[in-house]
């Protein structure tokens, strides 16, 4: 029974998982969602096994996993855009299928359940961005996250412009758009990263698709939270995270809250057990 309990997240994360899979299968008469969804939940649910035992690179291996299943399978043989402009362009065009329903779970409709969870274990953006140097920023935070907006409304306008314009082919504009738009994420990611030497600099700053998960990764279920009777406040949960959390304060409003990604960083490092 306590091997069990110990393994209740991991548990409860695949079920939610192979519950989509089995709905949208059943629901769409389409296979394929019975296998994307219970491979990216068992992906994840494994990465919580291998973290509850303490393996160093859990989150690590589930990166790898989900991000080039979706980039390599999903967007480059199956020739699906699963950015955001994938989003807007099924979207408009009626289709529940896809990336739509991709954002809807993972992105607008998940982080009610886990946050940002999504930035911290399943991103190829961020998979990459992650390898290099600059695990814990080394400056403060710079106040340019407006920049996502901007780049959140550019996405919009792309594709509208698409539908307005009545362009010729819009499968394939949006294959190209797919690729294109991957190498400026990831050009763009880099070089923000050393600029400011910060791996997220481009998740705080850049990244349109925050502009989705942070409303509802307020409300989020599954939060790192403090014990503040064992909390010494040394500080060291603050120093490592990547997205500058202050976890020590369990409200809602805590300083950048909804930029958690759950990496556990925090956990893994404190040194009372206090989160």
């Amino acid at each position: 029974m306590k091997r069990i309990r110990a393994y209740f997240y991991p548990i409860i994360l695949f079920i939610v998982f192979e519950a989509v899979a089995v709905t949208l299968w059943l629901t769409k008469h389409n296979l394929f969602y019975l296998f994307n969804f219970s491979y990216i939940g068992l992906s994840i649910s494994l990465g919580a096994v291998l973290y509850i035992r303490k393996y160093k690179y859990a989150r690590r291996i589930v990166q790898l996993l989900v991000g080039l299943y979706m980039l390599v399978y999903l967007g480059l043989i199956c020739r699906e855009n699963m950015q955001i402009e994938g989003f807007w362009y099924y979207l408009f065009t009626g289709v529940f299928e896809a990336a739509t329903i991709h954002y809807a779970i993972a992105k607008i409709f998940g982080p009610l359940l886990f946050g940002r969870g999504w930035c911290g274990y399943a991103c190829w953006t961020a998979m990459v961005l992650d390898f290099l140097p600059y695990k814990v920023p080394s400056q403060p935070r710079k106040k340019i996250g407006w920049i996502r907006y901007v780049t959140f409304a550019a996405s919009l306008f792309f594709v509208a412009a698409l539908f307005v314009f009545k362009a010729a082919d819009m499968e394939r504009i949006m294959f190209l758009a797919f690729i294109i738009g991957n190498a400026a994420y990831y050009g763009t990611g880099i070089l923000l990263a050393f600029l400011f030497k910060d791996n997220r600099a481009f998740c705080k700053y850049i990244c349109p698709v925050t502009v989705f998960l942070k409303p509802m990764s307020y409300y989020s279920l599954i939060r790192v939270k403090c014990d503040r009777e064992k909390c010494v406040n040394c500080g060291k949960c603050r120093r490592v995270c990547p997205m500058d959390v202050d976890v020590t304060d369990n409200s809602r409003k805590r300083r950048n809250g909804t930029e958690c990604i759950l990496c556990m960083e925090c956990v893994k490092n404190c040194p009372k057990n206090a989160l």
